[in-house]
This record gives structure tokens, sequence and C-alpha cells, in this order.
């Protein structure tokens, strides 16, 4: 590599100024010889050296990330893969590498979820801590603290400005999420609470519990309001649909339950799952389509409303909640499928498995689409935000990874 004569010198003067700086007396003389500086060391080299230095590890980094951005795209190119531009939105996708990878938890992290309207994403934890990440920027912002053991689920409510929280200590905690403090603290689970939801009118809150019950509990008092059973088993998940009028819950019975909130009737009862089902997710409007398509029934004589679900025997299953019929399974997971997050554009199914991938389905084709390595051990969350290109992972490896779709 050949410098300029200007290089060179002001490489010298940064040399001497560092030697000076650390008291290399005798080096520094014998240098300075050499190099023949004879004038006085300058103020502006002061520290150049080391500026350059970290700089440069830092650019290292930076040409060592676009490279591997490159390789991915280079692949995409030579398969065919189209690029964002020529994308609508409905067909973006996560792609590799993660955009950061957050490390601050100090157990397995168990949930993430996207907040709906400002650009931060929350993670839970065995730690008994929620984190609030900045996902644009990949910086950590704050905890929340108060539960005394594992954190099961979080949601928010439709606004954003109330957190609920669910834990093993059997407590469930809301949270003013613009002054970051507990607002009330909810008993009456017997066993560990393992799922928790708002209605979408924001006035009430439902959990499942391992006590084999869900709860409904008013926002306003902290009450709880009703008490639906039925499960035999502990009720690992429970979600709420659209309009509010009907629950789904999954246990450990290997079913799926269909609720009527306004009467707590069980409407329908989903068997055909051969372990714990994990995880369920309702189908926006958007997906009715495809998984009319992929049912091969049509649409206008099943009007939906349709649930996923995903379940330690590796599978996914498509269950239309009228009929009370499984549509369709997705095959493809090497292990227990722990969480399921249908695409905004209804194009896509995306999953979180225990074989530390993530996965996107197509659902019409009901294939396996894109295996992304996710993590360096069991992938237990994932979601994806309803209007900006992001995927978000969680992970007993206690890292949180942001993904970009394109």
């Amino acid at each position: 590599m050949v410098l300029s004569q200007r290089q060179r010198d002001e490489l010298n003067k940064a040399i001497a100024d560092y030697l000076s700086s650390n008291g290399y007396v005798s080096a520094l003389g014998e240098f300075q010889k050499e190099a023949n500086i004879t004038n006085e060391i300058d103020k502006k080299h002061a520290g150049l050296l080391e500026k350059k230095w970290t700089s440069v590890i830092r650019l290292q980094k930076k040409v060592m990330d676009l490279e591997s951005k490159l390789t991915e795209a280079e692949k995409e190119f030579s398969i065919g893969a189209p690029t964002r531009d020529k994308r609508s939105p409905a067909e973006w996708i996560p792609r590799a590498p993660e955009r950061y990878a957050l490390s601050g938890h100090r157990s397995p992290v168990t949930k993430v979820l996207f907040h709906p309207v400002f650009s931060v994403v929350i993670s839970a934890s065995e730690d008994a801590t929620i984190k609030i990440w900045d996902y644009e920027t990949g910086d950590y912002e704050r905890s929340l603290k108060g539960h005394t053991d594992s954190i099961q689920d979080i949601a928010f409510d439709h606004t954003g400005k109330l957190l609920v929280s669910c834990s093993a200590d059997m407590m469930i905690k809301l949270w003013d999420f613009q002054g970051f403090e507990c607002l009330k603290t909810m008993f009456g689970h017997d066993h560990n609470v393992s799922s928790v939801t708002f209605m979408p009118s924001g006035d009430f809150i439902v959990s499942a519990s391992r006590d084999k019950t869900i709860k409904m509990w008013e926002v306003a008092t902290g009450y709880c309001v009703k008490t639906f059973t039925g499960h035999r088993e502990w009720v690992r998940m429970v979600r709420v649909n659209k309009d509010g009028s009907l629950l789904a819950s999954c246990s450990n019975d290997q079913t799926v339950r269909v609720w009527v909130v306004a009467t707590k009737e069980c409407k329908a009862e989903l068997r055909e799952h051969e372990h714990t089902v994990e995880c369920l997710a309702w189908a926006p409007e958007s997906a009715y389509p495809s998984i009319g398509e992929a049912s091969g029934s049509d649409s206008k004589k099943s009007p939906g409303p349709f649930i996923v679900s995903g379940s330690r025997d590796k599978t996914m299953k498509m269950w239309d909640v009228g009929s009370g019929i499984c549509l369709f399974t997705l095959v493809g997971h090497d292990n227990w499928v722990r969480g399921v997050v249908f695409h905004p554009g209804g194009l896509y199914l995306l999953s979180a498995s225990d074989d530390k991938t993530l996965r996107v389905w197509d659902i019409k084709n009901k294939r396996n689409h894109k295996t992304l390595e996710a993590h360096s051990h069991f992938t237990t969350s994932v979601d994806m935000h309803k209007s900006s290109p992001y995927v978000v992972t969680g992970s007993v490896d206690q890292s949180v990874k942001i993904w970009e779709c394109r």
C-alpha cells in the first residue's frame, strides 16, 4: 500500500503522539530521529491513531454485515426471487441474516410482541422481566419488573397504552405503557398463568392457566367476571376473535376449544392433534381466500372463521370453526411448534419451533416456502408487525432477533 508524503507525515505524527501520550520516551526519541520529526507534535494529531484504529474495526464489522447481505441477495437473485421493489407488501417475507440480535435477558425468552403504535418490540422472559427495545435502531430502552417468576405471555390493548402480563407466579399484571408503572395485580388462578390477551374493546382481559380454566377480568376493577371450564389439562393459550364474540383455547389435553363469550358455552371441540397443542391464531380476513383455495372449498360455502393451531406433534392444523373440520395440516417442522402468526397480507403463515427455525408457509399451496435458521436453541415465539416490514423471534438462547422483510 503506497501512502502519499502528506499521509506518511500524518501517520508518523500520530504514532509520535501515541508514543508520547503513553510514556514511551526512549522509543519516541528514536522514532523522531529516524522519522525526521523535528517540530512539536500538533494537537490535531492527539488520539488520532486510536480513533483510526477503532473506526477501522467498526468499518470491518459493517463490511462483514454488508457482505453477508450481498451473498444472501446473490443467492436470491440466482434462484430468481423478486426484489422488494417488485413485490407488494403482502408478499414481503423475512430474510436472513437478522437485522439485530438483541441480548440482555438472563434466561430463555418466552414471548416477543410488537407495539401496535410505537416502533418498539417487547420481550418477556423466564428471568421475570419484560424488556422494551427499539426495533429500528436495535437499542435497549427499559425493563419492567414486578413478577417473581417466569413471565409466560404479554399483550397490548388496541391503543397500545396498556400492557398485560401473566406469570408462573400465578399473577396477572396490568401496566401503564406510558408511565411504565404496574396499575393492578390480579389474583384468582390456582396455578401457572400461561396466556393472556385483551378483548377487542380493551375493557376486559382473558387469561388461561395450568389450573385448566380460562378467566375473564374487568380492566376497570381487576375483578374476575367469568370462568370458562371444560379443558381436562393445562390450558396453554387463549386468543379472541376480531369482534370479541368467540374465544379459542388450546391445551395439553390435545384439543382446541372455541367458546361463546356471552354464554360461556363451548361451541366446538377440535381434536386431531396427537400431542399438546402449544399455540393458535385466528386467521385475518385477508387470509380467507388463500385458506379457501388450499382446502379446495368455495369460500362462499365456508365463510370462516378459521383458526390455525401448532402442536408438539410437529404439525400445524387449519380449522374451519363453523363446521369444526380440520381443513389441512402443514408438515415440515422437526420439533414442537411453539408460535404461529399470520402474515398481514394473508398469503403466508409464520411459525417458530423447537427445531430452532423460523418458517414461512405458503397457505394456498400448503407448503413450506422458506426456512430461516433463526437461533442456536429452541425458537419459542414469533410476531410480525401489522404495517412495517419486520418480524421478531425469541429463543431459549436468551436472544431476541429482528428480521427485515423484503
